[in-house]
């Protein structure tokens, strides 16, 4: 394959202060892209704000020869932070939704604060910012999104009900925007990255952290960017090395017959079977997804 470059391509990444934003920053910059390199500069958390940390990617990029512009808004300013590509760059083609904070509490713990800013700045930013780059990209015909889901979301995990709640909004939102941008040439999928940033080392250990560097995610994210990829609507996770595909998995199940009334003892009886993965089947559309149940649904007919 011919390299992979994005001259002339103007692209946005949140949360670009540092860890992973900061390195696709660099990647795609690198290889001829004008990057808006989006921070609003607070802690982990999502308390304060500084000019600092945008300013000083921007600033690598340029001594590195390439072209970047600071954005300081927070997220949920979404048109605000397109403006600014519109305003320096006069274009648009790529969104890397890559902003977040943590407030990690068990839910009986949470506060109303710890559920709105985490879903805020996670979900409504992508939506915010996706929503505002939208127009563009369709008028166009050209451009490529990535959001940023977490295996929290994919899986759950303790005391990030909120964390969890936004990441898996954030891939449903990504997967019906695949569906919506396909005549349009715009391509959105969803990365579950794992990678050592002020967010990960507050669960995970120093050591680990230190292994799971940002460069071994940025390579996936720079081809899910570019021309080149045709892929769309894929959820991937990835880090350290590994890059792989997620999708969901159905059950065989238990197929019970319309004909008749249905009873909680006839869901217990069949228990077994509706949990057995065993030859299970992906499904990939909501129109897969609901094949068996229209073919039970047209035995009413027969």
């Amino acid at each position: 394959m011919a390299d992979i470059r994005f001259d002339g391509k103007v692209a946005i990444v949140t949360g670009a202060g540092g860890g992973l934003g900061r390195t696709y920053s660099l990647l795609l910059a690198s290889r001829g892209a004008k990057v808006v390199v989006n921070d609003l500069g607070g802690a982990f958390n999502g308390e304060g704000s500084s000019q600092a940390a945008a300013q000083k990617v921007v600033d690598e990029i340029k001594a590195a020869g390439g072209v970047a512009a600071p954005d300081y808004h927070s997220v949920i300013d979404g048109a605000q932070i397109v403006k600014t590509a519109i305003d320096a760059f006069g274009r648009l083609d790529i969104v890397i939704n890559n902003a977040g904070i943590l407030r990690d509490v068990s839910f009986h713990k949470m506060t109303e604060d710890d559920w709105q800013k985490v879903i805020g700045v996670h979900l409504q930013g992508s939506y915010a910012v996706t929503k505002a780059a939208w127009p563009i990209l369709r008028d166009q015909s050209y451009g490529r999104i990535v959001m940023t889901t977490s295996a929290a979301g994919l899986y759950g995990n303790f005391g990030q009900a909120n964390y969890a709640a936004a990441k898996l909004g954030i891939a449903g939102l990504g997967l019906a925007l695949a569906w919506e941008g396909e005549k349009r040439n715009i391509k959105v999928n969803v990365i579950a990255p794992i990678a050592g940033s002020r967010m990960t080392e507050t669960v995970l250990p120093k050591e680990v952290c230190d292994n799971l560097k940002p460069e071994y995610v940025a390579p996936l994210v720079a081809y899910l960017c570019s021309e080149q990829c045709q892929s769309t609507g894929g959820i991937y996770e990835v880090g350290a090395g590994v890059f792989s595909r997620v999708r969901w998995l159905r059950a065989p199940g238990a197929t019970l017959p319309l004909t008749g009334p249905i009873t909680p003892e006839n869901v217990a009886d069949n228990w077994a079977k509706i949990n057995d993965m065993t030859g299970g089947a992906m499904c990939g559309s909501l129109h897969e997804s609901s094949m068996l149940t229209m073919k039970n649904f047209a035995s009413l007919k027969k």
